[in-house]
């Protein structure tokens, strides 16, 4: 250990601790990059309806304006570390700001969805190299002593970013109009970019990586992940294999996957080295931001989905009604920073998974009359657990690892949390798709000719109708007990979702008392 040679008393300790205001500046502007970057994944979840109005598209062709952002990141979220190493990080986080930065005006130059999904591909694949980087500065540039007040900020801003992106973009539709949602990137993009160029020196590059770049590795990784992405977006929608497109995907995913990992153990520079698992602490990080994105992702998709498919709300009104995970995230974070020096991480990320359990089970409670007030407890545990786990997980993960495998690593780290985020996006899509149909076919069984509780409701919801003129009263009645039994089935499957959910986090809260406590956690030294 370094701390061995010091003689001389606490003097030299000063120095070490010193951070040029510079660096500090530059890690901001990546941080707020990092910020856009993430934010972007979900911004236009909430105004799909109005970009497919703007450019006339299908509902078939919508959902790509997200999946072709997705797909891209996460192709460039694993290569950003090698690409780091040859390029320097100034470079790279230069060019991946302005790149996303021009492929933001672009999108919202679109005048069709090929258009928009040919600029939403660029964007997310330019800008999924800013991600990462953050999380490799953050534990080199940094000391230990730091990393309690440097590691909540960048788990905020990874986990805000896309729990507001709907309730931003909401606001931003419904007061200009969705091609905003892409024009308030440019002008935050050129400061960044500029601030980046200007300030960021933490490396140097290695050109002579290029000549061992492994294009065959990057085929692979590119097939694996970018045909397994689309298999999860695309199939719970299409019957999985049934689909002629999944099914090619399928394949072509499988290809991809054994080419790729033949690479990374045989090639001399593999495109993503997979060795930083070979550390305990950094294979247990990343198992748990797998989870921790089925957590971040997965809620919040299912609630905007249930406000919106059984309240009816639209994007603003969705918007308003979940801004308060954002607000628990926000107070809890200092605080998760104060309890990472002094408690054990395992403790705190129990604490974590066991509120987000918590919070699940809430849900599983739920009917079709849950409003704000109903829904405020559930959002504050899922918030403030976020937190409480993230931060621990980032210092389990990234806060022992030597400074060479950082860059690598953190890319691999962030690569789970967006796995994790598809797959359990395609798990609850799956289970509301086929629970609801389980549901509805039980609960049509009490309802028909021969049950004299749904003979007595069809008459009488048949005599209200009877009473406006110009109705069917008779077809207005089965209509609408019709429409009662869809809205009682899709109840049940969210409560089934929330049941799995709990299932979930409330193991892996048990989970984290058979880890290791880590050597060295916050004051561990990423640079020893």
């Amino acid at each position: 250990m370094a701390t061995a040679t010091l003689t001389a008393g606490s003097a030299p300790a000063k120095p070490v601790d010193h951070i040029e205001p510079r660096r500090i500046i530059a890690f901001l502007a990546m941080v707020f990059g990092m910020f856009m970057a993430i934010l972007d994944i979900q911004i236009v979840s909430a105004s799909l309806a109005e970009i497919q109005a703007g450019l006339s598209a299908s509902s078939d062709e919508i959902p790509w304006v997200q999946t072709a952002y997705l797909i891209a990141e996460v192709i460039m979220i694993p290569l950003s570390g090698f690409l780091s190493r040859m390029l320097s990080t100034r470079v790279l986080f230069t060019v991946s700001a302005a790149g996303f930065t021009a492929a933001s005006a672009l999108a919202a130059t679109a005048t069709n969805i090929d258009q928009m999904i040919v600029y939403r591909a660029i964007q997310g694949f330019i800008g999924g190299g800013m991600i990462p980087s953050v999380f490799a500065a953050a534990f080199t540039i940094f000391p230990p002593s730091r990393r309690a007040m440097v590691s909540p900020m960048i788990g905020l801003v990874a986990t805000l970013a896309p729990t507001i992106g709907p309730t931003v973009g909401g606001y931003i539709s419904h007061a200009t109009s969705w091609h905003w949602l892409f024009l308030i990137n440019v002008v935050p993009g050129i400061l960044v970019t500029a601030a980046a160029w200007s300030l960021i020196d933490f490396d140097k590059p290695n050109l002579s990586l290029f000549r061992k770049f492994d294009w065959w590795g990057l085929a692979g990784m590119a097939a694996f992940l970018g045909s397994l992405e689309y298999v999860l977006e695309e199939g719970p929608n299409n019957d999985w294999l049934q689909d002629q497109a999944v099914f090619v995907c399928a394949i072509l995913m499988t290809a991809g996957a054994v080419l790729f990992f033949w690479r990374a153990f045989t090639a001399e520079e593999p495109i993503v080295d997979l060795k930083a698992f070979s550390n305990v602490n950094f294979a247990f990080g990343s198992l748990f931001s797998f989870v921790i994105g089925i957590g971040l992702y997965g809620l919040t998709y299912l609630y905007p989905v249930y406000l919106g498919r059984i309240r009816g709300y639209d994007s603003l009104m969705i918007g308003e009604a979940l801004f308060v995970s954002g607000l628990a995230m926000f107070a809890t974070a200092p605080i998760s920073g104060i309890l990472s020096r002094k408690m054990d991480p395992r403790l705190m990320m129990m604490i974590g998974f066991f509120g987000f359990a918590a919070g699940t089970w809430r849900m599983t409670y739920l009917t079709a009359d849950w409003d704000f007030w109903e829904l405020l407890v559930p959002q504050i545990l899922r918030g403030a657990s976020m937190m409480l786990c993230m931060v621990p997980i980032n210092n389990i993960a990234l806060g022992t690892l030597p400074p060479d495998r950082l860059k690598n690593a953190s890319g691999l780290f962030n690569l789970t949390r967006n796995l994790g985020g598809a797959v359990g996006l395609a798990v609850i899509n799956t289970v509301l798709i086929d629970r609801n149909a389980f549901h509805y076919a039980r609960l049509a069984e009490h309802v028909q000719w021969g049950s004299a509780e749904a003979q007595t409701k069809l008459q009488n919801m048949t005599l209200d109708f009877q009473q406006n003129a110009g109705l069917d009263a008779s077809k207005a009645a089965i209509s609408k007990l019709s429409a009662m039994v869809q809205q009682q089935a899709s109840l049940l499957s969210f409560m089934d979702v929330f049941y799995l959910l709990t299932a979930l986090f409330a193991t892996l809260a048990i989970f984290t008392m058979v880890i290791r406590k880590p050597a060295e956690q916050a004051g561990g030294g990423g640079g020893h």
